[in-house]
């Protein structure tokens, strides 16, 4: 069985003048062995996360292993939603949301502690996640971002690449645009993806396909619905 997924929360790069939205992509992962989450996404997200499963058939019960691409507030924040599940973050930013740059106010406090709850399986290097499931490390953004390349049966190889490419403009630049890191390491990781990759999921933006001539461009629009009470 070749892994197949799917954008449960569709995430936006839509900020205001001094701050963000922080709507993450949030992606179920269909594999062998189980349901992965990719991500679990912001507060923002939270009761649209639930309803996306629920509209599924599955309960937070049901997710067997939960990714998670760094642990930042808008990717990290529902976690406590799925306590029984196994959490996958890699000790490079198991360690970095202990003593974050100075300047990276996005760790939500009490994060590790939360995890610590459940049970926490660490990373490092290259692996494999599940049959046709692959992490890979990408730092820039943090020091300890991942992601996962998925090899899939009809869309080719799909990475879901989180903040380590977050919207459109860092993959058609090709250059990082906001890191606590360093800039150059979050560009040689943006490259190592486009050059890796049939499909890209961002962290904030519709899914990404590659061209015939080689560039990516996206298909889906991210439709953004306000309702005034």
């Amino acid at each position: 069985m070749k892994p197949t997924y799917e954008i449960l929360v569709q995430g936006n790069n839509l900020r205001m003048k001094h701050d963000f939205l922080g709507i993450a992509n949030v992606t179920l992962i269909r594999a062998q062995e189980g349901l992965i989450l990719f991500d679990t996404g912001g507060y923002i997200s939270r009761l649209g996360l639930l309803k996306a499963l629920r509209e599924r058939g599955i309960a937070p019960a049901d997710i067997k292993t939960v990714f998670l691409s760094h642990l930042h507030f808008d990717h990290a924040h529902n976690v406590d939603l799925f306590t029984h599940a196994r959490f996958v973050v890699s000790q490079r930013e198991w360690d970095y949301a202990a003593h974050p740059h100075p300047d990276d106010l996005l760790l939500p406090w009490g994060i590790r502690e939360q995890l610590s709850k459940s049970k926490i399986e660490f990373i490092s290097g290259e692996g494999q996640l599940d049959h046709g499931v692959h992490f890979f490390p990408a730092p820039g953004h943090t020091p300890g971002c991942y992601g996962l390349e998925l090899d899939t049966a009809d869309r080719g190889r799909v990475i879901i690449a989180g903040d380590a490419i977050k919207y459109a403009k860092e993959a058609i630049l090709k250059r990082c645009d906001m890191a606590f890191d360093e800039i150059d390491v979050g560009t040689r990781t943006i490259q190592r993806i486009l050059d890796r990759a049939d499909r890209i999921v961002p962290g904030h933006f519709p899914e990404l396909i590659r061209q015939a001539d080689g560039s990516f461009a996206w298909e889906d629009s991210a439709p953004f619905e306000l309702l005034v009470r």
